[in-house]
This record gives C-alpha cells, structure tokens and sequence, in this order.
C-alpha cells in the first residue's frame, strides 16, 4: 500500500526502531556521495540502502514483506487470469457475472475497510493482519469449486472483505512503527515486494491449471498462503513482538518510552498518533 512520502528533517538525529540514532543531512552534512558521483544519484542509492538496512534488522517488517510477495505470486494470477475461466467453464457464465463477481471483490474490501479503520486497533495486530491475508484468502478455493455464480460472488465479496481489512491494519502499522523520516522509503519497499511477483503469478497460472486443473490452481491459491501465515506468525514470534510494542498505548516516535532523550521522542506524529518503541529482535 503507498503511503505518502515524508521530508527528513534537517540536521537532526533521530532514532530508529532498532534502538540506533541516523543523523539526517543538514546545512552542515557531508555527502559521503558527494565525490565520483552525482548528488542525485548518490542520495537515491542511499535512501534505498537505509530502506533495506532498517526493513532487514526489523523482524516484524522483513517477515511481514517476505510473506506477503509469496502470498501474492499464490492467489494473484487464479484472481486476475483464470477467474474469468473458472465463471465460464464451471458456472456457465459470461462477462456480465464476472463484473458481478468482481464487484461483490471491490464491495467486501470497501465495507470491510471502514469498519476496521473505525476501530481500535487490535491489540495483536500482527497475528490479526497475517491471519486476514493468509487464512482470509481460503474463499478463493470456492471460485475454483462451485458452479454457481451466487457462490462466487459470496467468496469474491469474503475474499475482499478480508484482504482490505489486513490492508488497513498494515497501513497504520507502518505509520506508528516505522520513523517518519523511512516512511517513504519502507512504503517504497512495500510497493515494489507487492509487485514483484504479480507478473510471475500471472505467467504461471495458466501452465499450472494444465499441470493441476483448474479447481486445484484455486485450491493451490487459497491453502498457500494459510499456511504461510502460520509459518510467519510462528517463524517470525509475532506474537512476542506485537505484545512488546502495544499500539494502544501511546509511546514516544523511535523511543524506547517516556524517558526516551531522542529529540522526536516527544514530538507526535503528523497523524496525532504516537510510534511503538523499538522492535526486539
């Protein structure tokens, strides 16, 4: 999900979710690019290689990222290439119900997401959002399975529902766990690891429905990804993460809590929320 992009303050230091303090560039700075190569370029390779550095030593993120892009290349091209076929050749239907299944996708996404972005959030949020994306993708297999379009279109709106609601957890998560001034580049990160695999999905799926038929490419999409939930929540220890760092409890932005001396540690967030402490690896 994109997420805007936001402005390193000028010379100041601010800490991580690591526990370490990154100094900002300022009047003052020295661009350590700034020999043997452009400045723009140099500024770039750098703000990707503190997207990495900080995505690589935050567990919860790197794990959340690495299930996500397999759970993409699983139920994106059975959801985008082969629906179409699945509604034809098992429900006898035609482009009329397949915008209707489609529409039933977009309409569980749309309700689901104000109904979640009205609530608090959930106190395990890391376990919640997993489980919605992984195990709320198990509808999918009814796509492939039924041929009845009523059941598609009860499925499609299921499958929806439950992937928007991840989507707006994720969305506050990175808002309240990651520093302001990596947003843009995680949020980056975020979009390029969603589109990664999508072409190569969509390029499997078809030689995949000829190897396993076309009811066992949408069973494929729907248990995958419930198992790779289970393997990220327990591989990961999600659980212990979200418990140490509670988002219904205002912390200071990058502080370890209260006594945190970093000079955003007490400065809110430009959404009036306030950033877990760091993450424990």
């Amino acid at each position: 999900m994109l997420l805007p992009l936001r402005s390193r303050p000028a010379s100041s230091t601010v800490a991580t979710e690591s526990g370490g303090t990154a100094a900002a560039d300022g009047p003052g700075s020295t661009d350590p690019g700034s020999t043997g190569a452009a400045p723009g370029t140099s500024t770039v390779l750098r703000d990707l290689l503190d997207g990495f550095r900080f995505m690589l030593r935050t567990r919860w993120l790197w794990a959340t990222l690495a299930f996500a892009s397999l759970a993409v290349l699983a139920f994106m091209g059975p959801l985008d290439v082969l629906l179409p076929f699945a509604i034809k050749d098992n429900a006898g239907g035609g482009p009329g119900d397949h915008a209707l299944v489609l529409a039933a996708f977009g309409a569980g996404g749309a309700l689901a997401s104000l109904y979640v972005a009205s609530r608090p959030m959930p106190r395990r949020y890391l376990t919640v959002m997993i489980m919605l994306w992984g195990w709320g993708g198990l509808p999918m297999a009814a796509l492939g399975l039924t041929s009845s379009v009523t059941v598609m279109v009860v499925a499609a709106f299921a499958v929806g529902a439950s992937f928007q609601a991840a989507t707006v957890i994720w969305g506050t998560l990175l808002q309240r766990r990651v520093p302001p001034e990596l947003l843009g580049r995680v949020s980056s990160l975020d979009f390029f690891v969603s589109l990664l695999f999508m072409p190569v999905s969509m390029g499997l799926a078809v030689p995949i429905s000829h190897v396993i038929g076309l009811s066992g490419a949408f069973i494929a999409a729907a248990v995958l990804p419930a198992v790779l939930a289970v393997v990220t929540i327990i591989g990961a220890r999600l659980p212990a993460d979200e418990a140490a760092h509670p988002l219904h409890e205002e912390q200071p932005v990058g502080g370890d809590g209260p006594d945190a001396t970093s000079p955003q540690a007490t400065t809110p967030r430009a959404t009036g929320s306030q950033a877990a402490g760091p993450t424990q690896q």
